[in-house]
């Protein structure tokens, strides 16, 4: 059946996204479990958490051209095809293949994640900022549950038993997709362009683009470091593991639920400045957390989600909104991209900084670096008075 609705449109490309957050972490927090099961250390652990982003890095803007070519919705199925095989592998493969396994997932993940988004831009061109507000705030449920369903699942049966479980979203979200429209904007490159090496560096050198994705290099730097060294410093306060869960929670949870209400503010009222707000509120949180502790450390970490939330579900809308025709996939795959190196660039930064100079140093260090992309802010608002006004001749 055609799924005209467009509330429910975005409901089910939500939904596509969550599998991804959803297949990322839920075997992510349980591989303590498998390691014990096969005798691997923590090298191991931390491969098999890499190998998803650097597949999702690297695959992104491939299948964002792809997607531009041979079809939006098209590149989308196969993703989730792609992914819900790989899960399903698991069963059959033996344990210690399951680095290959978590390739081909982040592989079919890149694909999903980045259709979904281009989908999202093409079937809202008004109030799409609103719309990835929301979109992203059924995504980012995927961090939220996937900890406490996978606990559940593995705690019931087996660490296989998640894959089982990574199956049964992707084939839900394959099923409900098949219903949407195409994109409209598809098949936008032809023949001759459409993997060509100039089509790539053009895209990635768009002077439209570029600052947007400083922009989000920046924002993802931060949320790496929010969200993955913030318990470093919890547990350095003598924190028990239930209160340290509780006070990353308190970001995560910001971080969610703000989107759908940053899109709103920025499709109602300038989108500039409601940017330049999620930036300087990330940047405060991340500059504040080593000198609170308690509820004020709590309140700096509100802050700072709120912060990261605003930027990351505004910049995809920019992106999209700023993408020359026919490229938006290729647009947000590169974006994509962008977000997983500013995503691995965050811990690695702030450990080599608090190996050397503490914690204090290394988290107020970021923070100044976070308020210095408001540099980045004003370049990319240059440029889209420069866009803005050739479209208008």
């Amino acid at each position: 059946m055609p799924i005209r609705s467009r509330k429910l449109q975005l409901v089910v490309l939500g939904l596509v996204a969550f599998v991804t957050s959803f297949g990322a972490h839920v075997v992510a927090v349980n591989l303590p479990v498998y390691a014990q099961q096969v005798g691997a250390g923590a090298f191991v652990i931390g491969l098999l958490i890499a190998v998803y982003d650097f597949a999702e890095l690297g695959a992104k803007p491939v299948f964002g051209f792809v997607a531009d070519r041979r079809g939006t919705k098209a590149t989308m199925l196969v993703g989730i095809a792609v992914f819900s095989i790989a899960s399903l592998s698991f069963l059959i493969l033996p344990p210690r293949l399951l680095l290959v396994v978590r390739l081909l997932q982040g592989l079919g993940a890149a694909a999903l994640s980045i259709t979904s988004a281009a989908l999202v831009a093409d079937y809202f061109a008004e109030g799409r900022a609103r719309a990835f507000g929301i979109y992203n705030a059924i995504k980012g449920a995927g961090y939220v549950l996937s900890p406490v369903l996978g606990g559940a699942i593995v705690w019931a049966s087996s660490f296989s038993m998640i894959f089982v479980a990574c199956f049964v979203v992707g084939a839900v979200a394959f099923i409900l997709c098949l219903g949407l429209p195409r994109a409209s904007q598809d098949s936008g490159l032809d023949d001759d362009d459409a993997f060509s090496f100039k089509v790539f560096l053009d895209a990635v050198r768009d002077r439209a683009l570029l600052p947007w994705y400083a922009i989000i290099v920046v924002n993802m730097f931060l949320v790496g470091i929010l969200f993955g060294f913030l318990p470093v410093y919890v547990y350095s306060l003598g924190y028990n593991q239930l209160r340290n869960g509780l006070i990353v929670a308190s970001a995560t949870t910001s971080y969610l639920l703000v989107q759908p209400v940053a899109g709103m503010l920025a499709d109602r009222f300038d989108a500039m400045k409601v940017m330049g707000a999620g930036l300087v509120l990330s940047s405060v949180g991340v500059l504040l957390v080593p000198f609170t502790t308690g509820l004020t450390l709590v309140m700096a970490c509100v802050v700072g989600g709120i912060g990261v939330g605003t930027v990351w579900t505004n910049s995809d809308a920019m992106v999209s909104q700023l993408a020359k025709r026919g490229r938006t996939a290729s647009a947000l795959g590169i974006a994509g991209s962008f977000k997983e190196l500013g995503d691995m660039l965050g811990p690695l930064l702030i450990g080599a900084l608090t190996q050397a100079f503490g914690l204090k140093v290394s988290f107020a260090t970021c923070g100044v670096i976070g308020l210095s992309s408001i540099v980045f802010l004003g370049i990319a608002a240059g440029k889209r008075v420069d866009v803005e006004g050739a479209e208008s001749l």
